[in-house]
């Protein structure tokens, strides 16, 4: 019997858009949302709010951080696949601070 489609969670949904978004530098505006694939109209909105918790917040900033995963919370809320571009390999970054 298939599943009603109101009962799937809304992690197992696909998602409806993909964005990016890229930390363009210390100088303001710092960060680019890019629509990269699905409803480009949902990348919009969503850039929108994205630019209001981050556009004057640099990455070295500690506003980031909390802001960040409120942005993340908000795109998986909408359904949108987010990558972020902070020029520098986040992975080995913390895996080099956690060594000191």
């Amino acid at each position: 019997m298939p599943e009603d489609p109101r009962e799937l969670d809304e992690e197992q949904l696909p998602p409806v858009a993909a964005s990016t978004i890229t930390y363009l530098g210390p100088v303001a505006p710092h960060w680019d949302v890019a629509w990269t694939d699905g409803d480009e109209r949902v990348v919009d909105e969503f850039r929108k709010r994205v630019n209001a918790r981050l556009q004057l917040v640099p990455q070295h900033d500690p506003q980031f951080r909390r802001n960040r995963e409120r942005v993340n919370r908000d795109a998986e809320r909408e359904r949108i696949e987010l990558v972020w571009d902070l020029g520098f390999d986040e992975e080995a970054d913390e895996a080099e601070s956690g060594r000191s």
